[in-house]
């Protein structure tokens, strides 16, 4: 049995990087979930039942969320970009980091991606900027969604297989996810350019006559007034992603109950700073996946906390560890490369500042 849990960690863990798994991720986890409670013998009737409710809320979450932000997107990223030139733009940079990340835990951090999205898009940065902003944007995203069950599937995993109420994750690692998404807040106020910065490096890099740029200032203009600079998602595509998001974690679902042995036989017994660093693995793999397969309720708090915090944190370093880092990027056209180069060496250094804070306070 454990070989062959072995075996599937092994494809969970390398597969995704394949062109075919990746654009059919849910599917493969789902496949890899079901062999697993099949390998671990503890498929049955309950843990189907589990499976198939479980998903309901970040689904409609997601649904709503997508609704309602195709319904308003023109008026929300209108009064954006007012609002972003009616206070200091580094103050406006700062808050907007710091709100989507608190918000991703209400609607969901999938939606908050796409709104990432769509203001990028219209604050027209220079590109380090641009990326810059994606990536702290994704970290704030990815701790702050995970304060309720319904803010991305990490939380709805852990509160589901440790039973617990809507607002255990919030009283558990708040106290460390707050400070956390106010830090990555003022980080991107003092990493991002200027606006008139950012004009002045676009305008070298159009290499523009003078007549090109009265064209593009006039085509802006236009844009501000008329119309929205981001594309607007169609109804099937926003229910196709609630259908994606609901198998997504049915998979991790049976992936957390097929683990449950391996769990037991290598991880309970380490310590919760061992776990912290097991967990920058979560770099690579999404880490909602690895929460399925660790998580237990026979854990003590501290091993929790320990284990979350790695897996949250890590999570921004790489595009493949979150949700919000692979829409982003996908959406906005950024590399891998380009997200490492700012995102691993900002990830590092957090995880051994928050690595500290929990020896201190443990």
């Amino acid at each position: 049995m454990i070989i062959g849990l072995s075996i599937i960690l092994v494809l969970v863990l390398l597969l995704p990087f394949t062109k075919v798994v990746e654009r059919n991720l849910e599917v493969f986890l789902f496949i890899m979930g079901i062999l697993s409670v099949l390998v671990s013998k503890s498929l049955d009737w309950n843990l189907i039942e589990e499976a198939l409710l479980h998903p309901i809320n970040i689904t409609l979450a997601v649904l709503v969320a997508g609704l309602l932000f195709r319904w308003f997107q023109g008026p929300i990223e209108k009064g954006i970009l007012g609002l972003s030139k009616a206070i200091p733009y580094r103050m406006f940079i700062a808050l907007f980091v710091i709100i989507l990340g608190f918000i991703s835990s209400v609607i969901t951090a999938i939606i908050a991606a796409i709104i990432l999205v769509a203001v990028v898009s219209v604050l027209k940065m220079d590109r380090k900027s641009e990326i810059s902003l994606v990536v702290l944007a994704c970290f704030a995203i990815g701790m702050g969604a995970v304060l309720t069950p319904i803010g991305e599937p990490l939380s709805t995993i852990v509160v589901s297989k440790l039973d617990e109420s809507f607002f255990y994750l919030l009283k558990s690692i708040g106290v460390y996810v707050i400070p956390g998404v106010i830090a990555f807040g003022v980080l991107a106020a003092f990493m991002v350019k200027s606006r008139d910065e950012s004009a002045a490096i676009l305008a070298k890099n159009e290499v523009a006559t003078a007549s090109d740029l009265e064209e593009t200032k006039k085509k802006e203009q236009n844009e501000v007034e008329n119309e929205t600079p981001y594309q607007k998602e169609t109804y099937t595509e926003i229910i196709i992603r609630s259908l994606k998001i609901y198998l997504f974690v049915m998979a991790l679902t049976f992936l957390g109950a097929g683990f449950q042995p391996f769990i037991d036989k290598f991880l309970l017994g380490l310590h919760p700073l061992v776990m912290y660093w097991i967990n920058i693995i979560s770099a690579i793999l999404d880490n909602a996946t690895l929460a399925a397969a660790e998580v237990s309720p026979v854990m003590n708090e501290s091993t929790i906390q320990a284990l979350l915090l790695g897996l949250i944190i890590s999570g921004g370093m790489l595009i493949p560890g979150n949700i919000p880092n692979i829409i982003s990027a996908g959406k906005l056209k950024i590399t891998s490369l380009e997200y490492a180069r700012i995102a691993f060496p900002i990830g590092l250094i957090s995880m051994v500042l928050f690595f500290i804070v929990i020896v201190i306070v443990g």
